[in-house]
């Protein structure tokens, strides 16, 4: 089969291979469409070395059933053959039913999604909240959408990228802007704000935008090397709480049922649907932050 391999950081190449052999409680799948990430840009660049050995569902975090957490940590596309091939593996139980009118190259949204619900399952957000969101990529575009979904007073969004912005404007957001100088402050802070672009400066800013009693939701998947200051007497004197989301727990299904609902419009969100070989130019325009969501489809024709 064709599939896209990492060759060396940075570098990737188009390449025949064997097809996947699956083992018992696997499927062969036949891929109709993955999405690019900013993992997979931190997968180029070489950062996120698989971590090997495999022990999942093993180790302590996983018996507490923090399955995300877990100290050697799996997934399909990271320390697994991924989805920019003509056929993919995985778990039976990975596996889900979708509604015959769920079209399967639009199901791809569903992973990022079902992190956007697990963003949300950390929050145990409340009703009437006044929502900031940096970034409108695909992640910050969808916590828009369950924040609105989930009864937000206001979701606010900031991006420098006017392209981004002007898509966020489309899916209804209170307000945005390209710094949060710019919008309208609420009287008492934001009670919520997400990082969706694990940009320093970005994270930096946004910390200081939470109000009394607030929380900050690291969404974003920051480089390792990136580093925010923090007020600790603020954090206690104005019980502001700072979490994170690390990608999917229980949250696939759900994001599953979510999307058939029509809770997110794959037209507004899939900006490009490009072939395998041009897997290069895909992650050079999502560099360049160039579309919304990019699309690789195995079944295309190259031009």
């Amino acid at each position: 089969m064709r599939a896209v391999v990492i060759t060396q950081p940075g570098g990737v190449e188009l390449a025949t291979v064997e097809g996947p052999a699956p083992g018992p409680r696997e499927v062969v799948v036949e891929v109709a469409a993955t999405g690019l990430c900013g993992t997979d840009l931190h997968i180029l660049q070489g950062e996120f070395a698989p971590l090997l050995p495999i022990i999942c569902f093993e180790c302590h975090y996983c018996r507490l059933g923090h399955n995300n957490l877990c100290e050697r940590w799996a997934a399909i596309g990271v320390t697994h053959p991924g989805a920019a091939a003509e056929y993919a593996m995985a778990p039976v139980a990975d596996c889900v039913r979708l509604p015959d009118h769920v079209d399967a190259q639009d199901a791809a949204l569903i992973e990022p999604l079902s992190c956007a619900v697990r963003g949300y399952d950390v929050l145990r957000s409340r009703l009437a909240s006044r929502v900031l969101v940096y970034g409108a990529g695909t992640m910050g575009l969808m916590m828009l959408q369950l924040a609105k979904a989930t009864g937000a007073a206001s979701v606010d969004v900031v991006d420098i990228n006017a392209e981004r912005l002007a898509t966020a404007w489309q899916l209804g957001c209170s307000a945005g802007a390209v710094s949060a100088d710019e919008l309208d402050r609420p009287p008492y802070d934001w009670d919520l704000v997400v990082d969706a672009t694990g940009n320093a400066k970005a994270n930096q800013d946004a910390l200081g935008r939470v109000g009394k009693g607030g929380t900050y939701l690291q969404f974003g998947v920051a480089d390792y090397a990136t580093r925010a200051t923090i007020e600790p007497y603020k954090i206690y004197n104005q019980e502001i709480t700072i979490t994170g989301s690390m990608a999917v727990l229980h949250s696939f299904e759900r994001a599953a049922d979510h999307f058939a609902t029509g809770v997110i419009d794959p037209r507004v969100f899939i900006s490009d649907r490009l072939p395998l070989a041009a897997f290069p130019d895909a992650t050079a325009r999502f560099q360049t932050g160039i579309g919304r969501k990019i699309q690789i489809q195995p079944g295309l024709a190259t031009a």
